[in-house]
C-alpha cells in the first residue's frame, strides 16, 4: 500500500513539471500551485483610470461629457488623512465617471472611462 501512495504522488508532481527553453537550452522545473493559478498578465486599456490606492472621493472635478485636457483634475482622493489629487492622464472626453462624492473606494476600482483624443 505504501507503494502506491507514493506513485501516485510522483505521478502528481511529475504533471507539474514544465520544461522550457531558453537560448537553445532546455530547462525542467516544478511549477508551485500559486503559479499556475495565477491571473496572466494583461496590458491596462489608457482609457480606463483605476484608483492607485484605497480613499473616499472628496471632490470630483469633471462631468461625464466634459473635453479634458492631460493634467487637469480629475479628482481629489482622501487617503491616509492626505487629500490625493488624481489628474488625468490624456487628453479626450470623459465617457463615465464611476464614483460619487463622500464614496469609499478600494484599491483599482475603476474612477472614470474616457475616450481618448490622439494630437492631430
Amino acid at each position: 500500500m505504501a507503494k502506491k501512495e507514493t506513485t501516485k504522488k510522483e505521478n502528481k508532481s511529475s504533471e507539474l513539471i514544465k520544461t522550457f527553453v531558453i537560448d537553445e537550452g532546455k530547462y525542467k522545473t516544478l511549477y508551485t500551485k500559486k503559479y499556475t493559478n495565477h491571473k496572466p498578465w494583461k496590458a491596462t486599456d489608457p482609457s480606463l483610470i483605476n484608483a492607485i490606492i484605497p480613499g473616499t472621493i472628496s471632490k470630483i472635478f469633471v462631468s461625464e461629457g466634459d473635453k479634458v485636457n492631460e493634467g487637469d483634475k480629475l479628482i481629489i482622493l482622501e487617503a491616509m488623512k492626505m487629500k490625493n489629487i488624481i489628474t488625468v492622464p490624456y487628453s479626450g472626453i470623459i465617457k463615465k465617471i464611476n464614483v460619487k462624492e463622500g464614496q469609499s473606494i478600494p484599491k483599482g476600482y475603476l474612477i472614470a472611462e474616457m475616450e481618448i483624443k490622439l494630437h492631430e
